[in-house]
């Protein structure tokens, strides 16, 4: 019985540890990106769009640190500024929709009937078309640009928050702190800002911290089509779209955007499974 027991223990330090390691890594991918991002905004090593043909397609550390593009513009520059660019549409995107559909959500689970029954009417429409599409359309309206990328991405998000923020407020209005609040005659608003939103917070946070690493995925995904911010600023996916005539001359110039990509959806998906078990009181105690 006491080996048992002792072998118990250590699988749930063990379990305990790698939590704690998908928070710590997590964040410092995640606060690495974030720096590199706020670094461009007052220093890159050269212009981004600064042209010199005469070092064109130079291979890593041969001209600047990760060499240079068809137009001999310096790759670390781009990227730098690509990070920026790619995490203000994707934060953007994601506070948009975030907000947007935990109203919804909320508001929903308090009037609960016809309202919630449309809400979820609405979230299979646009769950029917995809983040790319929207933006296709939306380019015809608006024309390519970061606009267009933040509404396309946010849309999309709307439905995600909306039926998570749904899921979770249903549950926390039957618990007994929102039974004791109705008791004593508290609106239906009121309950729903002072007691459930609170209540709810955490899982909204988890939500939003995840989809952060979709719409980054996303938006690389509209650059690379030709819907994102219009060149010649940089993001990680135009810099990816561009770089498919040099594959087998230039290699780097589709890997280094790639793994930029790959890296960010990485940290943030890290970061949102390491704070839902900070975060989930049942998960801490096991």
């Amino acid at each position: 019985m006491a080996l048992a027991s002792t072998e118990i223990t250590v699988r749930r330090r063990r379990v305990r540890m790698s939590r704690r390691m998908n928070l710590v890594v997590g964040g410092a991918v995640v606060a690495f990106l974030v720096g590199i991002a706020l670094l461009s905004l007052v220093w890159t090593p050269l212009p981004p769009a600064k042209m010199q043909i005469i070092h064109k397609l130079q291979p890593p550390f041969a001209f600047g640190l990760l060499g240079t593009d068809q137009f001999g513009r310096d790759v670390l520059s781009m990227l730098m500024v690509g990070c920026w660019n790619s995490l203000s549409i994707a934060i953007a995107s994601v506070a948009i929709g975030g907000t947007l559909g935990s109203i919804a959500g909320v508001s929903a689970a308090a009037l609960r009937g016809p309202f919630e029954s449309l809400l979820m009417r609405v979230c299979d429409v646009i769950f029917a078309l995809p983040p790319i599409l929207s933006a296709m359309m939306l380019g015809a309206f608006l024309g390519p640009g970061r606009l267009t990328a933040i509404i396309a991405i946010a849309t999309f998000m709307i439905p995600v928050f909306a039926r998570v923020t749904l899921a979770s407020a249903l549950q926390a209005w039957s618990r007994d702190y929102v039974l004791a609040a109705r008791a004593i005659g508290n609106t239906r608003f009121t309950i729903s800002v002072r007691h459930v939103l609170p209540n709810i917070a955490s899982q909204i946070i988890v939500q939003a911290t995840i989809q952060l690493g979709l719409a980054v995925l996303t938006e690389a995904g509209l650059s690379f089509l030709g819907l994102g911010i219009a060149p010649p600023a940089p993001t990680w996916g135009r810099i990816l779209a561009d770089a498919q005539t040099y594959l087998a001359l230039a290699p780097w110039l589709a890997i280094l955007p790639g793994l930029a990509i790959t890296l960010s959806v990485f940290g943030f998906n890290t970061l949102g499974d390491g704070l839902r078990d900070w975060l989930d009181p049942r998960e801490a105690s096991r």
